[in-house]
């Protein structure tokens, strides 16, 4: 039994230093100014990542969380600069917004990335939170090493919250509603998290 103690142990330990308390979230609108980001015909990427990182900072200012945007217009900002932005702040996480597009017509649904073991828990419950809000393919949580999230130094995700390139799923994200339900899923995940890091 002893043996079995162990790593279990290992396996707590290594959770739970994923969770972090926070004073500020980073949101980060992907793209803007010359880069649309993924487009349709006049949907861009960088409006709908825009707007639904909005929708987010209204929806935490609203619960009393301190927010900083990476952009509120349409401008352009380097993936530098996009890190630079956050990590002035102590005691943060970085969440970066983005809608997907492949030249696959027929792939839809959500998927959100990390890239640190400490990012993963902030990755599984704000995917959750998403999931439980919009009816949609699961393409799960995934580890990749997008420059924003490879680069902060805080607790860090990058969500991908539907195809343009999907007729149907386009159709949705050209929606007030969906990207509202988007947001709700987004801030629950870090409402969630909040609440992990007090726990514990």
């Amino acid at each position: 039994m002893k043996f079995l103690f162990l790593p279990l142990l290992i396996f707590a330990t290594t959770l739970l230093a994923g969770f972090g308390a926070f004073k500020t979230v980073i949101i980060d609108a992907g793209h803007g100014g010359r880069d649309n980001g993924g487009s349709y015909g006049k949907v861009y990427e960088k409006w709908l990542a825009l707007d639904t990182a909005t929708r987010i900072q209204k929806k935490l200012q609203d619960k009393g969380i301190q927010t900083c945007m990476t952009r509120v217009s349409d401008q352009f900002i380097t993936l530098p600069g996009r890190v630079k932005i956050g990590n002035r702040f102590s005691n943060a996480i970085f969440v970066s917004v983005h809608y997907n597009f492949t030249w696959k017509r027929d792939v839809s649904g959500l998927e959100t990335f990390y890239c640190t073991p400490q990012s993963k828990p902030l990755a599984d419950l704000v995917h959750r939170g998403m999931l439980n809000e919009v009816r949609t393919v699961n393409r799960g949580v995934k580890y990749s090493r997008f420059y924003v999230i490879r680069h902060s130094k805080h607790p860090a995700i990058l969500v991908e919250a539907g195809f343009v390139s999907n007729s149907k799923e386009r159709g949705r994200t050209k929606e007030g509603w969906y990207r509202e339900a988007i947001a709700d899923g987004i801030v629950d995940g870090i409402l969630a998290y909040r609440s992990a890091a007090q726990r514990w």
